[in-house]
């Protein structure tokens, strides 16, 4: 089989946030002082001119701003940034570029000004509408604050707003998660993230957890409490904990887990690029401490590692990210992103439907409703799939 290029997306990681949240364990650095954000782009220019002959020719799908908080950045150092992009990488003319934000650090002149740069959907971090929640998960902004920073990004001429909410948090039972949805629901976003809390390791809350967490089952009510009203609302429930209403799912994150390629650029960003001429698929990260990639961005000096994806590997590289669908992959696009035949994954495939856990046609898997719930499991039978010897490279 033969490895087929897939879409590129671009991803560009800002490191600094206003504060560090204890759940978090993304690449984020507490600000102290004023912030280098004029040459941290400048950095990032450099970086992305050190990985451009990895994708040269190719046209940028999608571009998404995240970190940290990238709603730090002036629009003006935005713009620039994108107008040297697009002069380095062909734009494709309905391009998605999304910027996540604070609620906090959001103001109704700085959104109209990340519009004119050229973001045309904003991801907003609100997690909760309830104060009590906020102040528990060590947030810097209100729920006021939450709301009505939606309601200026859609003045300023947003038509895509994403809304991330969490559940089973500390404190929280069944109607204040039903609540959050409800809140979150009055304001129209064209999308919601809604996942379940977890004390992730190497943060605060793993190290000194937080009291009265949900237990599992009650967690387990929230999410199907919560999944039907957003159901009912209109939203589809196109992945693990995405939410869509028709025509606005996140082509950024749909080619995550579609197994598409991306370019990564900023302290501790990951890439994943199909090298077609080689038949080999490379993973390369940056280093993560923000002194360290500002000192050395633009050179070898700042790659945190490469690494090319044996054949053996890929299908469980392809699952990770496939199985959180809920239209599952079509049987041709597993070929053309692994350069693996069908029959590779027959044996996992055919145990994974025997306990239920996969339905698949002649034309494409996808995950039941037990398979979503137990995806770890379903995972577990692709590591080390038996690949023939001269399969891939």
């Amino acid at each position: 089989m033969t490895l087929v290029t897939p879409p590129l997306s671009l991803y560009v990681h800002v490191p600094w946030c206003v504060k560090k949240c204890p759940y978090c364990d993304f690449n984020s650095h507490q600000g102290r002082g004023e912030l280098p954000l004029t040459q941290y782009v400048d950095a990032l220019i450099a970086d992305l001119d050190f990985d451009l002959p990895l994708v040269w020719g190719r046209t940028i799908r999608t571009v998404f701003f995240g970190g940290g908080t990238p709603s730090l950045m002036p629009a003006a150092l935005i713009d620039r940034f994108l107008q040297q992009a697009s002069s380095r990488l062909r734009f494709a003319p309905d391009c998605e570029i999304t910027l996540e934000a604070n609620p906090g650090t959001s103001e109704y002149d700085k959104l109209a000004d990340y519009r004119a740069a050229g973001v045309n959907r904003l991801s907003f971090g609100v997690q909760s509408f309830d104060d009590g929640c906020l102040e528990r998960l060590g947030r810097i902004h209100d729920s006021t604050q939450a709301a009505t920073a939606i309601r200026q990004a859609q003045d300023a001429g947003f038509g895509e707003v994403n809304l991330d909410l969490m559940y089973a948090l500390p404190g929280q039972d069944l109607a204040m998660a039903e609540r959050d949805v409800e809140r979150a629901l009055a304001l129209a976003p064209t999308h919601i993230s809604h996942y379940q809390l977890t004390l992730e390791p190497n943060t605060v809350f793993a190290a000194r957890p937080p009291r009265n967490i949900p237990d599992d089952d009650l967690a387990w009510d929230m999410q199907e409490h919560c999944q039907a009203m957003l159901a009912d609302a209109g939203y589809a429930h196109y992945e693990t904990s995405a939410y869509a209403r028709p025509g606005h799912r996140c082509e950024h994150n749909l080619n995550y887990w579609r197994f598409g390629d991306y370019l990564g650029i900023g302290a501790g960003a990951h890439a994943k690029i199909t090298l077609g001429a080689e038949q080999t698929i490379l993973r390369r990260w940056k280093h993560k401490h923000p002194t360290q990639y500002l000192a050395t961005a633009g050179t070898a000096a700042a790659l945190g590692g490469d690494e090319r994806i044996e054949p053996a590997r890929r299908p469980f590289e392809f699952m990770l990210n496939a199985l959180r669908l809920h239209e599952g992959f079509s049987w041709t696009q597993f070929e053309a992103r692994t350069g693996l035949p069908r029959n590779a994954i027959d044996a996992p495939i055919g145990e994974a439907v025997a306990r239920g856990w996969l339905s698949h046609d002649g034309e494409r898997v996808w995950p039941t409703e037990a398979g979503r719930r137990f995806t770890n499991d379903v995972l577990e039978l692709f590591l080390d799939v038996e690949v023939a010897a001269d399969i891939g490279a």
